[in-house]
């Protein structure tokens, strides 16, 4: 336990739980309080004179605002305003305060509080932790629990999970020869009380461990801690995790192409038993390939069992559990290691000096019958440009031509009306005058 468990012991600590949903059945809320007393006491509490320290649990409707917290002189305190010796945590579906030194008198909850919830003063605060199982193995699946006291009595209140933080660490010993040498300190779970996973039951007051235990093997100390804002509480033991007694392996045949994988599967049969140990594993490959692999006990501690057939080439992985039995009789789950193998294409051999001459024979024909492809290419674009520019040259003289001709045959027409408008010459008009005129008219 942590200082704070002493400072805590030397006061006097009156823990309020304020009961269980309506929707518990009343066999559990008669094991927390009585439902006379629960009616009576609905949200209010008087503190006496002599309480130093005073933490108050709080049941609400999942969801609602924070209580409020009404004092014997009218004073209020809310979640986000009350004095710096009040320490509050609010959680989804309740409260957790802590008050040192307590006005003395009647006291008032105003909230969403849980129909049929109640008061039970307790006088110590602490946490009982199930130590670790030995021996303990690498890769084991282990359920652990741990519990939130009340004058050495389980709390459990509905939301509780929400207003408390539990982790779990190993500390190593740094034992010279152990794994765990040069290891220091390793986060490797937590506790719930959200009946999901290995814990059985929500909100009963029976926080279960997820403990990592891939982790190198050697003398460690359990350290877990439960904490909020308003109190911490720890616990610490040691204990030794002890290397996986199953392992196993991937034989590779002489010949990938034809011959079988073997599993090769060595057990420490001074640790557990051989007829008790069974496998299921799982074979995955490329294309979504998923075949089973089992084996129900075991005859000796090496044993090799033949792979499924594989022939498609890729990466290939073995993966799944191994359950057995001590020797000293603790019935155990263990993960295994996943293990690994590729059955690659084998490469082809060189080739030969009729097919190095073929090859090259091939490529000389190829590359002759581009050139002359590339000929052909070249002469057709080259005539079809000819014959482009040709026939364009072509059409504009023919163009220029028989315009020259129009202009030419315009300006003819021109001069022929200009010389009808004018009429005669000069040059041209007789000026004699005739011979046989009268001689007067001469005159």
């Amino acid at each position: 336990m942590s200082s704070n468990w002493f400072v805590l012991s030397r006061n006097l600590v009156c823990c309020f739980l304020i009961g269980l949903s309506a929707l518990v059945s009343s066999t559990a809320i008669a094991n927390v309080v009585s439902s006379s007393e629960a009616s009576v006491l609905k949200n209010r509490f008087r503190i006496d004179h002599m309480v130093d320290s005073v933490t108050l649990f709080i049941q609400r409707q999942y969801g609602s605002a924070p209580v409020v917290i009404v004092l014997p002189d009218g004073s209020k305190w809310y979640a986000s305003r009350h004095p710096e010796q009040v320490q509050w945590v609010d959680g989804l579906s309740g409260d957790m305060v802590t008050i040192e030194k307590p006005m003395p008198g009647p006291w008032q909850l105003i909230g969403r509080v849980v129909e049929g919830s109640t008061i039970q003063k307790i006088s110590k605060l602490g946490i009982r932790v199930e130590p670790l199982p030995q021996p303990l193995f690498q890769g084991e699946r282990v359920k652990v629990t741990a519990h939130l006291l009340g004058d050495e009595q389980r709390l459990r209140m509905a939301g509780l999970d929400y207003l408390v933080e539990w982790t779990a660490r190993f500390i190593s010993e740094h034992l010279p020869g152990d794994e765990n040498f040069a290891s220091g300190t390793l986060i490797v779970g937590s506790y719930k009380d959200h009946g999901e996973g290995l814990d059985e039951r929500p909100d009963d007051g029976i926080f279960t461990g997820k403990i990592n235990l891939n982790q190198p093997w050697g003398h460690y100390t359990f350290q877990v801690k439960v904490r909020n804002n308003v109190f911490t509480r720890e616990s610490t033991h040691k204990f030794v995790l002890s290397p996986i007694p199953i392992e196993i392996d991937v034989i590779e045949p002489e010949d990938p192409l034809t011959g079988r994988y073997k599993l090769f599967i060595k057990v420490n049969e001074e640790v557990v038993q051989l007829a008790d140990t069974h496998l299921d594993l799982e074979l995955v490959g490329p294309a979504g390939l998923q075949l089973p692999i089992t084996q129900n006990g075991l005859a000796l501690a090496q044993t090799e069992i033949a792979l499924p057939e594989v022939s498609d080439f890729g990466s290939y992985r073995i993966k799944g559990v191994a359950a057995s039995t001590t020797t000293s009789g603790r019935e155990i789950i263990l993960s295994l290691p996943e293990k690994f193998f590729n059955l690659i294409e084998p490469p082809k051999p060189p080739p030969s000096a009729e097919e190095l001459a073929a090859v090259a024979a091939k490529k000389a024909a190829i590359a002759e019958k581009k050139a002359k492809d590339d000929a052909i290419f070249w002469i057709i674009t080259v005539n079809l440009v000819l014959l482009i520019l040709g026939t364009l040259l072509l059409l504009i003289w023919r163009k220029r031509r028989n315009l020259k001709e129009a202009l030419a045959a315009t300006q003819q027409r021109l001069d022929q009306e200009k010389e009808k408008d004018i009429g005669p010459s000069l040059d041209e008009i007789d000026l004699t005058m005739p011979e046989d005129l009268p001689e007067e008219e001469k005159n």
